[in-house]
């Protein structure tokens, strides 16, 4: 059972950044996507960004593109997201995800088995 574990969640100021990371117990498939997911207080989780392992292609919703970056680090099996310029309406509770993705990554809830117990994100001034 792969095991996720978030942190780099605060509280920050709008314009401001945060770098999440996500630190898997292992990663057991060829080929697997991660992504990150947010959920805002009653609201549908909806999915942020995404990579695929292991030709690294990413995607993003639409209302992060240009302001947030997903990616591995130089710690194994460690997964970031580095957010900057957020806005107000990016507060939530981050969840990173995984799960074997026969070399697609989606932005899709039902394509991920495995997540984490998340980390909330505030910005307000």
């Amino acid at each position: 059972q792969v095991q996720l574990v978030e942190s780099g969640g605060g509280l920050v100021q709008p314009g401001g950044s945060l770098r999440l990371s996500c630190t898997a117990s292992e990663f057991t498939w060829d080929f697997y996507a991660i992504a990150w997911f947010r959920q805002a207080p009653g609201k549908k989780r909806e999915g942020v960004a995404c990579l695929s392992y292991p030709d690294g292609t990413t995607d993003y919703v639409d209302s992060v593109k240009g302001r947030f970056t997903i990616s591995s680090g130089d710690v194994e099996n460690t997964i970031y997201l580095l957010m900057n310029n957020l806005k107000p309406e990016d507060p939530a509770t981050y969840y990173c995800a995984t799960g074997e993705s026969y070399g697609i990554a989606t932005l899709a809830e039902q394509d991920y088995d495995h997540w984490g117990q998340g980390t909330q994100v505030t910005v307000s001034q």
